[in-house]
């Protein structure tokens, strides 16, 4: 036998005002900007700008309650395409934007990440110190021009470290194995050399321009091809071409920018402190946030169907898609306040 009863339970329910407050919560300053570009692009109710007088924002609002009740217009119908999926992924500060504050920026200078990377050899603490010294000795272009002789003397009297220039150049071929490739090197064609042998098993014109740029270095400086092509004993002209440009798309300044290592990164702070007479005070950095407001188009728009046949079944959903993008709009506008 089935017994019958009823029980009344009291659930919670997100409006889609406060699911939109929450997203937005999550995203950062530096976010924020294209949070909101994404907005304005998704839908053209939402423009940039100062919001309207207030009469006729109470008028809309009126009015939108009304259009509300006389079609019936269900809220589940489109919350989930309104408020499902926002990207929240930014891309940072535009430079084209003219900021009153500039933001701070942090970068790893290639010593910093030299080092680090010397870290990871775990060498003792005196191999270590050695190792430094040569980081410190290279150039802002990648190259160590100072002569290993010189660098054991500047270790015996700075350091107090007693060593040669075999135990120097021992480190030296460790720290040339580190990136960015060809890093370290002491002239150009080591430093190709570098390059080319981290390449070698990329193919045969690899190998070759290995034996142009270790055996044939000079007649390949001055473009003397045929020279090459005989020294080497090369038979098909391709293989030689093939070659060269290996060596061309190499990098001769690998300590340099281009090399992709040095990074910067750039904060934007979420709240600022100012000290204003020994009282701090905390606010917002809403700099990325630009005044938003609701299209006059589309609200006259829906103020227009108050006025026409509201049997026309094509302009009811023309109007309930408008409806939609208001009301997307002004809780969007909301949320950001």
């Amino acid at each position: 036998m089935q017994n019958l009863g009823l029980i009344q339970t009291l659930s919670q329910k997100l409006s889609p005002q406060q699911i939109q407050f929450i997203k937005l919560l999550q995203v950062s300053t530096a976010e924020l900007k294209t949070r909101v570009e994404e907005e304005l692009e998704i839908n053209p109710a939402l423009e940039e700008g100062k919001d309207e007088p207030e009469e006729r924002e109470e008028e809309l609002d009126e009015e939108a309650e009304n259009e509300t009740s006389d079609d019936d217009l269900n809220i589940e119908d489109y919350l989930q395409d309104e408020y499902s999926g926002y990207k929240m992924q930014g891309d940072g500060p535009n430079p084209d934007d003219e900021n009153k504050e500039m933001p701070i920026a942090i970068s790893s200078s290639l010593n910093e990440q030299l080092e680090i990377q010397l870290g990871y050899l775990r060498l003792e603490e005196r191999l270590e110190i050695i190792g430094k010294q040569l980081i410190g000795s290279i150039e802002s272009d990648g190259y160590i021009r100072r002569n290993l002789e010189a660098i054991v003397d500047d270790l015996a009297f700075a350091q107090n470290i007693e060593t040669d220039e075999v135990a120097v150049e021992s480190i030296l071929m460790k720290i040339q194995t580190f990136d960015p490739p060809g890093i370290a090197a002491r002239n150009l064609q080591e430093c190709l050399l570098l390059q080319l042998e981290r390449k070698h098993d990329d193919g045969l014109d690899v190998q070759i321009a290995i034996r142009i740029i270790g055996s044939c270095f000079e007649e390949f400086t001055k473009k003397h091809y045929d020279k090459i092509t005989k020294k080497l004993g090369l038979e098909d002209e391709s293989l030689l071409k093939e070659a060269i440009l290996s060596i061309t798309r190499l990098n001769p300044k690998p300590g340099g920018s281009s090399s992709g290592l040095v990074r910067t990164q750039y904060l934007i702070p979420d709240f600022i402190l100012n000290n204003n007479n020994g009282k701090l005070e905390l606010t917002l950095n809403s700099r990325n946030a630009p005044e938003l407001k609701v299209s006059r188009s589309y609200s006259e728009m829906l103020d227009a169907y108050g006025k026409s046949d509201k049997k026309d079944k094509k302009l009811k959903e023309t109007v309930s898609f408008v409806k939609r993008k208001l009301d997307a709009a002004k809780w969007f506008i909301d949320a950001i306040n």
